[in-house]
């Protein structure tokens, strides 16, 4: 069964990764699926640690003193924490169970933030004992957190006024109320930070322009008010601009199993000509932000997540079985779409699968891909996806740049599946060595 334009939705590859290429050429992938007997996530720590420090690097190069923290949310391996802790990175955490895990991966208080709405007095307790900087996102937490009786940190989270619908964050009002309580309570008050959605760099930079304001004033009435944050929001850039722009020009209900459709907008920007780095240099460079911060002395903190995962991992699965439909198959796998979060989107996880064949190349076959499970609903691709041959019992698939919020935001054993384990690998001493990621702290 050859493959046509009808059937084949616009192909969409992932940047060229050299080095990963090199490992999935290998006999790796097949051994590992073998032991593992299911799929499971690689993680490539020397990419995360690589990525970190290109966000430093900007920093350096516009004069900024700052801090990048680590967004745990985005994947809760500890081999990322492990590297924070070693590294000097940040954690950004937003419940006990992050907090825990980074404080024993041995994270120091002081470079954990803590951030989320109404966050648990147990979270409080434990992150003003450690000393950790608390984003306070309402004044009764406020008033939570002096009632703890220790010296805490704080920043005040702004809400937005472009956003003036979000849940996180103080207006104006009750700002001017939280500076006095912090003056009062003797609360040591950091500075201010904000929760934006989007990725617009502009925007990005107007609001930190009016935190360093913030800042001087609470300067003014005694307060250390000596930083912002200005969250995350720094797009990852997974394909190319022609692919992109044809992908969302040409899709179609035909393209997908069961004639399911996709508006453009409900896609993540899987291509961005900013993203990463790049991102965080034109918001420095925007609104003259960068000479507001060297001038006020005020630090900028940054808490990027999916931007500090980029191609830091992948996730396999094998191929469990194939059915020839009209014009296209479905190929089944041996897991779920709970092991791709995009479907919590109600989206679509885009970048192309890739085929190791045992075999070899073929004739062009068009195919989507489903979960192993009773459920219709389980599609690990909707997309009939253009495979340079006919996929085989035994054959991996292999999904990449999954690291960011891909691999576990969904994951669930059902039906019994195990979850897919995260499998390490190291290169410290040059050579490429695999272990499984250690389980979070219980």
């Amino acid at each position: 069964m050859g493959v046509t334009e009808v059937t084949a939705a616009p192909p969409l590859p992932a940047h060229p990764d050299p080095w990963l290429d090199a490992v999935l050429s290998g006999p790796l992938p097949h051994e590992l699926s073998y032991a593992i007997g299911g799929p499971f996530h690689l993680l490539l720590p020397d990419r995360f640690d690589t990525n970190a420090a290109a966000f430093r690097a900007v920093l350096d190069e516009f004069g900024v003193e700052g801090r990048v923290y680590y967004a745990k949310k985005a994947n809760k391996a500890a081999a990322w924490i492990e590297r924070c802790a070693l590294s000097g990175t940040g954690v950004d955490v937003a419940g006990s169970g992050e907090l825990r895990d980074a404080l024993g991966c041995g994270v120091p208080g002081e470079n954990i933030v803590v951030t989320g709405p109404a966050k648990a007095d147990a979270l409080l307790r434990v992150a003003v004992l450690q000393g950790c900087l608390i984003a306070v996102d309402a004044l009764d937490e406020l008033e939570r957190v002096i009632g703890i009786g220790r010296p805490a940190r704080v920043l005040l989270r702004r809400r937005p006024p472009a956003q003036p619908n979000s849940r996180f964050g103080l207006d104006d009002g009750e700002l001017e109320r939280a500076l006095v309580r912090c003056r009062e309570a003797g609360v040591v008050m950091e500075g201010f930070s904000f929760h934006l959605s989007g990725y617009d760099p502009l925007m990005r930079a107007e609001l930190a322009g009016e935190l360093v304001d913030l800042c001087l004033k609470a300067q003014a009435s005694g307060l250390r008010a000596d930083r912002i944050s200005i969250g995350g929001g720094f797009a990852v850039d997974y394909t190319d601009a022609p692919h992109w722009e044809r992908y969302l020009r040409d899709q179609r209900p035909e393209h997908y199993h069961a004639g399911k459709s996709f508006a453009p907008g409900d896609f993540y920007p899987y291509h961005s000509p900013v993203a990463g780095p790049d991102a965080l240099r034109a918001v420095l460079a925007a609104h003259g932000l960068a000479g507001r911060l060297r001038e006020a002395g005020v630090k900028l903190l940054l808490e990027p997540g999916r931007a500090l995962l980029d191609r830091a991992g992948c996730t396999v699965f094998r191929v469990q079985g194939v059915k020839d439909l009209d014009g296209y198959g479905i190929v089944t796998v041996d897991g779920s779409s709970l092991s791709l979060s995009e479907q919590w989107f109600d989206s679509e996880y885009l970048p192309d699968p890739v085929l190791l064949s045992r075999t070899g190349p073929g004739e062009p076959y068009a195919a989507c891909v489903g979960g192993a499970t009773c459920l219709e609903s389980d599609m690990v691709t909707w997309r009939k996806v253009r495979f340079p041959a006919r996929p085989a019992v035994g054959d991996l698939l292999v999904y990449p740049n999954t690291a960011g919020y891909q691999m576990d935001s969904n994951e669930s054993p059902f039906h019994e599946l195990p979850l897919p384990p995260k499998v390490v690998l190291d290169t410290a001493d040059g050579s490429t060595r695999w272990r499984f990621d250690r389980p979070p702290l219980a």
